[in-house]
């Protein structure tokens, strides 16, 4: 939909009263960025034919080939496959840090194609990004650090800010280090610091890329824990990007990249076989 007049794209239907069975209502679900309701059944991500490139001239190069993709709410997906193979550059387009430039990619039904800097910065205040790198500000706590999340929402200037950011730290394992400056934190903690940041807000979507790379085996299944319980009390739609093999089972879905294209379903169910032989 578009952010300025609300009106459906041409081409594209959408349930009405009158099409529906005797008795039934129009079913609701997702509240968009502008302030109208997703219908039920409509996916919360929504690819079609997406190629994205880097560079110009003869260094052009595609990163993004033809992906077509849709992700519902309340669902996990795991995307792997080879370093460089298109991974990360998929999880920003769908964070809206960076536009589409070929094809259809809508989020929360907001069309992205040629989608300017305020769409993009709306749709960012729907999404909890964990970064490989933690991105913390050093000169804040960890409380604070998870705070700038909340400040960031209207509905929480009304809230005890430093209870629910404290609340947060507390889940990841780092209730005793809320009053912790990020110098003082090893680099897994400070990951935990980044990941209560990203949930403490309670986003319509959560993307990670490499979220437990810096965790031990029992933080990374606590966190992986965490992101079911907000799939399943929240519908928080959650998009990992990982080579961790231990945390797979989370996936409601598992999605292979390579070279920039997804992968068959025959080569996913492949690949997940492999992963349930290894016991991995």
């Amino acid at each position: 939909m578009s952010s300025e007049s609300g009106s459906v794209p041409t081409g594209e239907s959408v349930p009405t009263e009158e099409s529906l069975p005797a008795g039934d209502s129009l079913p609701t679900g997702e509240t968009l960025p502008t302030g109208e309701t997703l219908p039920t059944g409509e996916p919360v991500i929504s690819l079609k034919h997406v190629n994205h490139w880097f560079g110009s001239g003869d260094s052009r190069k595609q990163a993004l080939k033809d992906i077509t993709l849709d992700i519902q709410p309340g669902e996990i997906v795991i995307c792997t496959g080879p370093s460089g193979s298109g991974k990360t550059t998929l999880l920003t387009m769908l964070g809206g840090l960076r536009a589409c430039q070929d094809g259809s990619l809508k989020i929360l039904g907001e069309e992205l194609h040629g989608a300017g800097k305020e769409v993009l910065a709306k749709l960012r205040l729907n999404v909890g990004f964990i970064f490989q790198a933690h991105n913390l500000m050093m000169f804040l706590n960890a409380r604070k650090n998870v705070r700038l999340s909340l400040e960031l929402h209207d509905q929480y200037y009304e809230e005890d800010m430093d209870r629910l950011a404290a609340e947060m730290l507390e889940k990841v394992g780092l209730g005793d280090r809320e009053d912790y400056f990020p110098a003082n934190l090893s680099g897994g903690q400070r990951q935990r610091v980044a990941i209560a940041r990203a949930m403490v807000a309670q986003p319509k979507i959560l993307l990670g890329d490499e979220p437990t790379a810096a965790l031990d085996k029992e933080s990374g299944r606590n966190v992986v824990n965490l992101m079911r319980e907000m799939a399943t009390n929240h519908k928080t739609t959650i998009i990992m990007v990982t080579h961790d093999n231990k945390i797979l089972d989370v996936a409601d879905r598992i999605i292979i990249v390579d070279e920039g294209a997804l992968a068959s379903k025959e080569a996913e169910a492949a690949f997940v076989g492999r992963m349930r032989e290894t016991g991995s």
